[in-house]
This record gives structure tokens, C-alpha cells and sequence, in this order.
């Protein structure tokens, strides 16, 4: 009895602590869908998707410039890095696959990368500083693509068969979010696919993972490391689904505190196909999907819905603390206190 009753004290503690937290919605007015979102700082956001849309911000999201990327206005852009307020990377998923580059604040675009190859199909980057940085497309011939840059995304060196084993037919990486790939300060790094079958991959190949799969619209989408600078970062999590059936909670969520060796499904999931993940600190995290965003306080063994707002991206200053959200209709997203 004394156990039961110190654990509704520590829920109701935690779920007061929570309804501090909801979303504002700071502008949902554009036809497109945007998956792409990379936070510079409290005041410096971007964010990018489909139409060759690009937005940014520099004050914090009270007004945005919005553009269409000359030539691309067919284009999905769907991740974007910025570095700061003039200087950004934009990534076109297929048909060709392609990487464009502004130094201007999105006055003008450089084409960094073209592949033209049948099949290629670009998913995410992930930049550890602004030199640094990586991009995961699906497998051409079993293997997955992978290319990086060390010059601040100018050029682009492909990586050849990097992953061992071969992909599973129909397997993938979900351009979902623009964060199933996650790149270390030792240039080592993780990234998770689905499909037929869900797998974490680093270089020496991949490893079942126990979320929901077998089925195109199943698996990971995304993948988010605590305070990691090599692959065998004791803690990170990893949330999915199904697409195709939002509001199904059924192993969407799992995370690991000895590097992927064991998972731990949480006592209470996310509320159902979930497309990021993002840390806020070493105990609190957020995520949200179709159907909604949650919160947990306790490094994800819990998660409370905080709104029912549609979205697919969340990501949190890269200097700063606030944090922003994105997804259809042109709608972008903050997290504030209540």
C-alpha cells in the first residue's frame, strides 16, 4: 500500500509537471507538407518540404520569409541543416537525388550533389558541426547509400559498401523526419530502418530491432542519442509504427541503456505511429506523428499526449533551449510553458 500510494504521488507530480508544457501554433497557412526542420538558435529556425518550399525565421518564428527553391518548385525537400541565418543545406529526395547549398539566406542555391542512379532515394543528413556531416539514401543493389561531407556539405564522397550485410527486400529508411540517422564526433554512426524488416545499422551491419515490421508502412523512423559521441552510447531511443494505422501504440517505442545490447519497451508508449524523437535533456524527451505529441520526464519509461496537433518533425535549438515542430499544411509549431 505504501508502494501504490508513493507511486500516484510521483504520476501526479509528473503529469502537473507536464501540463505546464503545451504547443503553439505559429503558422499553418501553405499547402505543403514539411518534414525538414533545423533549429540554429532561440531566434534562427528553417525549415523545408515539399513544393521546393524553404521557410526561415529569425526571430524566433513571429514572422518567416517563405520560398520556393528556383527550378525545384516540384521538389521535396525533405531535410534541411542550417548553420546559421545565411547558410543552409537542403536535401531532394529522388529523381535525381540531389543537395543544394545557400550562403545568402535562400536568395540563391548551389547544387552540391546529383545522383541520377534508378533507385536512389536520399532519406536524411545528420551534421555533428558545420563541417561534418552525413546523408543515408535506401539500398541500391541491397546496400544502403551513404556519403559524407567534411567541408561543410561543398562536396560529397560516397562511402562504398559500408554496410555489411544486405538489406532485406523492401527494407528502407522512412524520409519521414529527416532524423533516422545519427552521426558521432568520431565519424562513426547509427541509423535505423523498416519495412519487412526494422534494423539498426552502423558499418559492420544491421540488428533486429523489436519494433513493429513487416510491412512496408512499418518499422523505425527515427533515432536519438543522449549525449553520444560514439555508437556505443549507453542511452538512446527510437520510435515508429505504423503509418498506415496512426493511432496503433503497438511497439512503436523502445530504448536502450547499454548501446542496443537490450530494449526496453516503455510502460505507457508514445499515442501511436510516431515519425521523431528528440531529447531535451538527459531525462526529458519529445516526440510527435499523425496523431499527435507526447512527453516524457523520465528518459521515456512514461509519456503523457501534450496535444493532438499533427506533425512530423520536432527539434530543439542547437544553441538554445527553444523547440520548434513541423509537418503538413505549412504547419510550424512551438513548444511553450502553459
Amino acid at each position: 500500500m505504501v508502494k501504490a500510494g508513493l507511486l500516484l504521488i510521483i504520476l501526479t507530480i509528473v503529469g502537473a509537471a507536464l501540463q505546464g508544457q503545451q504547443i503553439k501554433i505559429l503558422t499553418d497557412s501553405q499547402r505543403v507538407s514539411l518534414r525538414g526542420l533545423s533549429v540554429v538558435n532561440n531566434k534562427v529556425v528553417w525549415v523545408s518540404g515539399s513544393q521546393g518550399t524553404v521557410g526561415r525565421s529569425t526571430d524566433g518564428g513571429l514572422t518567416w520569409k517563405w520560398m520556393h527553391v528556383k527550378g525545384f518548385e516540384q521538389r521535396d525537400f525533405r531535410d534541411i541543416e542550417a548553420f546559421d541565418s545565411t547558410t543552409a543545406i537542403i536535401m531532394a529526395i529522388a529523381e535525381p537525388a540531389q543537395i543544394l547549398k545557400t550562403t545568402d539566406g535562400g536568395e540563391t542555391w548551389r547544387i552540391v550533389f546529383t545522383d541520377s542512379t534508378k533507385g536512389m532515394f536520399l532519406d536524411a543528413m545528420d551534421f555533428y558541426d558545420r563541417k561534418n556531416g552525413i546523408v543515408v539514401g535506401d539500398p541500391i543493389h541491397s546496400k544502403f547509400f551513404i556519403a559524407r561531407t567534411s567541408d561543410g556539405g561543398n562536396t560529397w564522397t560516397e562511402t562504398p559498401a559500408v554496410i555489411q550485410s544486405k538489406a532485406v527486400e523492401g527494407e528502407g529508411c522512412f524520409a519521414a523526419s529527416g532524423t533516422n540517422i545519427h552521426y558521432f564526433r568520431n565519424n562513426d554512426f547509427l541509423f535505423v530502418s523498416g519495412g519487412p524488416a526494422s534494423r539498426l545499422h552502423d558499418d559492420s551491419g544491421g540488428r533486429l530491432l523489436p519494433l513493429i515490421q513487416g510491412k512496408e508502412s512499418t518499422g523505425a523512423n527515427s533515432i536519438a542519442v543522449r549525449n553520444g559521441h560514439s555508437r556505443t552510447s549507453d542511452h538512446f531511443i527510437i520510435v515508429g509504427g505504423d503509418f498506415s494505422n496512426p493511432r496503433d501504440t503497438t511497439r512503436n517505442c523502445y530504448f536502450t541503456r547499454d548501446g542496443g545490447a537490450t530494449w526496453i519497451r516503455p510502460a505507457t508508449p508514445p499515442a501511436g505511429y510516431r515519425s521523431c524523437v528528440i531529447y531535451l535533456s538527459n531525462k526529458k524527451l519529445l516526440t510527435c506523428g499523425l496523431t499527435g505529441v507526447d512527453l516524457s520526464e523520465d528518459k521515456g519509461y512514461t509519456w503523457q499526449s501534450i496535444s493532438s496537433e499533427s506533425f512530423h518533425v520536432c527539434r530543439k535549438a542547437k544553441k538554445g533551449n527553444a523547440v520548434f515542430l513541423a509537418g503538413s499544411n505549412g504547419k510550424v509549431g512551438k513548444l511553450v510553458d502553459d
